[in-house]
């Protein structure tokens, strides 16, 4: 494997696990629900969306052809986070959840 091409996919690796270890951090610090769910949904659509891009071509260059099924997973998961996300916005906007108060769960500092 020409070092080029793993210099790019440790790349891609690198900065998914970082979207996932910072879209867990948002997960447990941010305040309110709204800003909570932004953190998963980043990493769920950039962290698992570099690491399958670096999955992706890791496999492609090891088989000589290109992993369709990891591409498949990769767009249906671009696709769906966002779409998800926005659902759960708008369901907690229609039963009214408070967008400016703390939630119950946050640590007192």
């Amino acid at each position: 494997m020409p070092f080029v091409l793993e210099l790019v996919i440790s790349l891609f690796l690198v900065a998914g696990a970082l979207f996932a270890l910072i879209g867990s951090i948002g997960l447990a610090r941010l305040r309110d629900f709204f800003m909570r769910l932004h953190g998963p949904t980043k990493a769920s659509t950039l962290g698992l969306g570099c690491l399958l891009i670096g999955s992706l071509l890791f496999f492609s260059f090891q088989r000589g052809a290109l992993s369709v099924h990891e591409a498949i997973v990769t767009v249906f998961l671009f696709v769906t986070a966002p779409v998800s996300a926005h659902m759960m916005a708008k369901a907690a906007l229609f039963r009214g959840v408070d967008k400016g108060g703390p939630s119950r769960n946050y640590p007192d500092r």
